[in-house]
């Protein structure tokens, strides 16, 4: 299998993009990576990493596409960007994925207009794994598509539900409408207008759709996918992210205090260390583009290392499962007739 990872994307590239990339080549032997970019800073940089290898090629992309750049014509501006460079490449099947922590707007654009959504897709969708009581929730939409129509939400619910099922192994996954409250008639226009739709596609077997969920019950474990439009499902994913955050540092202050609570941290550092662990994105890695024609996985902007090599790893049970494949297979039921 072959990976193709943006060595100039995000705020620590290319020498954290490229130790990462490296310490995935080494612990997964089946692996070749194509790292685009500058070429002779993405071979500085495997110097400092002790040496590309022999499955780490490099592909030359003089220009960087940058948080600066216009995101919806950054790609076309910048056409021999790394991460151009690095999805014409898999366009063109010289790679089964492409890995980028580079911005997030240009990478969906390029992503589309490059690699194209699969024909029958409404709109390519992020859908992150978030922390949760339980496994963890796949969250689509987290930002993409602020506004939606009922038929990218059935969508959206679709593609979910066979990442949750194909990619993390979910047994049915309980799908849930974000929403502000569980009856079915809450909710503004498009909640009204998708539920019954969802409603339709889990009386016929092809979901398993759980009705409206409220953030705080997705939280608690309530289910495995969360269907939202890209302005609620943000607000979601911050307001987690926040939350987590805010509750590690109040947790360190609180074992911090004095030698009491110094030792009472001491014993139960296994279970914080696990838990901020879960807390952590690089853990995860990064998010999937889903609804393209090949996996595109973004990582976010501040990743290191470890966040890439997970993200690699992300991208290669994505193709393990021919997630696009799948789709394909059940467009027919993913079309709304409004």
């Amino acid at each position: 299998m072959k990976i193709i990872v943006d060595a100039m994307g995000g705020d620590n590239a290319p020498l954290e993009i490229v130790r990462g990339a490296l310490r995935a080549a080494q612990a997964r032997p089946e692996l070749e990576l194509v790292l685009t970019g500058r070429e002779p800073e993405v071979r500085a940089a495997a110097e400092q990493c002790g040496g590309l290898g022999p499955r780490v090629t490099v592909v030359h992309a003089s220009q960087v596409i940058d948080m600066h750049d216009d995101p919806a014509t950054a790609f076309k501006v910048k056409k021999d960007s790394s991460m151009t460079v690095g999805l014409t490449l898999l366009r063109d099947g010289q790679g089964d994925a492409f890995v980028s922590a580079g911005s997030t707007g240009a990478l969906l654009s390029a992503g589309t207009l490059i690699v194209k959504r699969i024909r029958g897709i409404r709109r390519a969708a992020m859908a992150p794994l978030v922390p949760t009581a339980g496994q963890g929730l796949v969250l689509v939409d987290c930002g993409a598509n602020a506004e939606c129509t009922p038929e990218y939400l059935v969508q959206f619910a679709y593609l979910g539900s066979f990442y949750a099922a194909r990619v993390l192994g979910r047994e049915r996954p309980r799908v849930g409408l974000l929403n502000i409250g569980s009856e079915a008639s809450k909710g503004d226009r498009l909640r009204l207008e998708t539920y019954p739709l969802l409603q339709a596609a889990g009386e016929a077997g092809r979901l398993h759709f759980i009705g409206n969920i409220e953030a705080k019950e997705a939280v608690k474990g309530g289910c495995d996918v969360v269907v939202a439009d890209g302005f609620s499902g943000n607000v979601m994913l911050k307001s987690i992210e926040g939350t987590g955050s805010f509750l590690g540092k109040e947790l360190k202050g609180m074992f911090l205090k004095n030698l009491g609570t110094k030792v009472a941290a001491l014993l139960v550092k296994s279970g914080l260390d696990a838990f901020r662990d879960r807390l952590n994105p690089d853990t995860v890695g990064g998010t999937p583009f889903l609804g393209l024609q090949k996996t595109v996985i973004k990582a976010h902007g501040s990743s290191g290392a470890r966040a890439i090599e997970n993200a690699i790893y992300q991208a290669v049970r994505a193709v393990e499962a021919d997630l696009p494949g799948e789709i394909q297979r059940n467009i027919q039921w993913m079309r709304v007739e409004l």
